[in-house]
Order: structure tokens, then sequence, then C-alpha cells
């Protein structure tokens, strides 16, 4: 093992003098030794930052060197996004007027709109009259009308309901259907078995099936089939009777049945646009004095709140309550 040798002071002496010899005196020396360069500071600080950032950075986690470059790309890449939105960012436009509900109309519908007179209310031959000319279709249209009713539909007794024959009939061909074993000239279909065996297979050829109160029990299990298309015989809508000749005269003859929705609206077909205007003012008074006959008593003051009249895709023409 190597000792360290120690140095005398005679030694040091003699080492200063050949130094001393060789770069020419003791200033020189003096300079030489104490002059400090500016690449030795350089490097020095440089080396010092680096072993600085080396103890500062972990071998892993959110402070080693990979996450915080990729911290580094990340801010890099949210500045890039920002950057491109500002410069491509639209001017935006002014938003357009919103336009009302006769201007989104067709053209057939505004110009036969122009022929009423907004806010007027008219009398019932008069808006007779206007339904028929402002019909816009070219096939033979269905003139409705439709009644507001100041009633709550959740009420038992407010539920307004009823059944009746319009004088000048409704202008449509219903096929009739008769539950019995009895012969109806009048019925297009009669017979248990035969309109068992087609509700069987899901077939409905008919448009009113009429029942007596016997016979009821056999369509129970076809409630779920006929009751949600309307064609469940019921005897507030005169389907159920003992007497299934007259309800057959009566279905072909014009039978309606209307009911209030839910938000105590009273829809109804009264004819047809080749009804000419006496027969569809017959069907609208037939209508109208159908509805003022089931007033519930509970109703106190106004029992109507409006009436309109109005064809397939026609508009509407407001009836004054007051010529009703």
């Amino acid at each position: 093992m190597a000792t360290a040798k120690k140095v005398t002071k005679k030694e040091k002496e003699a080492a200063l003098v050949v130094e001393t010899a060789v770069h020419g005196g003791n200033d020189g020396i003096i300079q030489e030794s104490s002059e400090v360069r500016p690449e030795d500071s350089h490097t020095e600080e440089v080396v010092t930052a680096t072993d600085d950032s080396a103890k500062s950075l972990a071998k892993a986690g959110k402070r080693s060197g990979k996450a915080l470059k990729e911290i580094e790309e990340k801010q890099a890449k949210e500045e890039r996004k920002v950057h491109v939105a500002e410069t491509s960012e639209k001017p935006k436009q002014a938003a357009k007027p919103t336009r009302s509900r006769l201007e989104r109309r067709g053209k057939k519908f505004r110009e036969a709109a122009q022929r009423i007179e907004r806010g007027k209310t008219y009398t019932a031959d008069q808006a007779v009259e206007l339904a028929l000319q402002t019909s816009p279709v070219k096939f033979d249209a269905t003139v409705e009308l439709h009644a507001n009713l100041n009633v709550d539909p959740r009420q038992a007794d407010q539920n307004i309901r009823d059944s009746f024959v319009l004088p000048a009939g409704t202008g449509k061909k219903v096929r009739i259907a008769v539950f019995a074993d009895d012969k109806i000239d009048d019925a297009d279909v009669t017979g248990i078995e035969t309109i068992t065996k087609a509700l069987e297979k899901g077939e409905f050829a008919f448009d009113i099936l009429i029942a007596t109160p016997a016979t009821m029990p056999k369509l129970g299990k076809y409630a779920r089939l006929l009751g949600p298309r309307g064609l469940m015989p019921n005897p507030k809508s005169g389907t159920v009777t003992n007497d299934i000749a007259k309800a057959v005269a009566e279905a072909k003859a014009g039978r309606v049945e209307y009911r209030v929705d839910s938000t105590g609206i009273v829809h109804l077909g009264i004819g047809k646009v080749s009804f000419g205007k006496e027969k569809l003012s017959e069907n609208l008074q037939a209508v109208m004095a159908s509805i003022k006959s089931n007033k519930p008593s509970s109703i106190k003051g106004n029992y109507i709140k409006s009436v309109h009249l109005t064809t397939s895709m026609g508009p509407s023409v407001t009836i004054s309550l007051n010529e009703i």
C-alpha cells in the first residue's frame, strides 16, 4: 500500500524558485495563479446546475424525467390548440327570425287562409260555407268539428260521451259484422264461428262489430285485439243490443260516437265536402245539440269554450258561440 510523502518547507521553496525561473519572475507567478478565466467559471456553473438537476429528478413517478417531458409536451399541445382556435374562428352569423306557423305552411294552405279573417268569429252557416271554399285538396275531404269544453275528463260525471245518428249520414261506407247466428240482410259479416275464425287469424274485415248481451262473454278473450282498435262492442255506443236489425240500420245510416279527449276537446267528422252547405249544417246542429244535452250538472258558468270547423288539411274557422 502506497504511503503519502511529506513535503518539507525547503522542498516547497525549491519548487517555487524553479517555477519563477520558468515563468519569468514573481509578478508573473502571482498573476498566473491569481487570474480567473471566464471559461473556468462557466464550466463550474454548468457542472453545478447539472448536478442539482440530476439530484432533483426522481427515477420514477411524477418527478421523473419522462413524466416531466410528457407534461411539457401536453402543455405545448394545448397551446397549439388555443392558437389554432383563435386563428380559425369564424364570425358568427346573425340568427334568422323564426317564421310564423302560417308561413311554414304550404302555398295552397296560405292562399286558402287568406279568405278567413284572423280573430273574427262567424255564424254556423258562414263557417260551413267558408270551410267548403277553403278546402285545398282535390279529394272529397272530411269536414271536422272541434269543440273545446270546460270539463275535466278525470271526473266521472264530466267525461262527456255519446252516440247518435247524423241526419245526413257520414258519407263513409262502413262494413258491419254481427256476432250472432241470426242472419241480417244489411250486415256484411254474420255468424259467431265465422267471426271467431277471422279473429284467430288477426283478420278484421269490418268497421263496426255488433253483438248481443248473450254472445258478449265469447268475445272476452279477444278484448285485447278489439279494444285498441275501437271495435269492441259497448252498450253505451249502441253496439250491444238485442235489437240487432235496428243497430245495423242505424250504423248504415250514419251513427257516430264521440268522447272528449284528455284536454277536454271533442273531435268529430260531420260529413264530406260533397255534402253541400245544407246537409253539413244539419249535421252540425245535431252534433251541437248532443253536446249541449250532455252538459254535466256540476259545471257552472260557460260549458263550451270554443268551436272550430275545418276540413282535411284546411284552415279552421271559428264559430260564434252565440250562433250555435
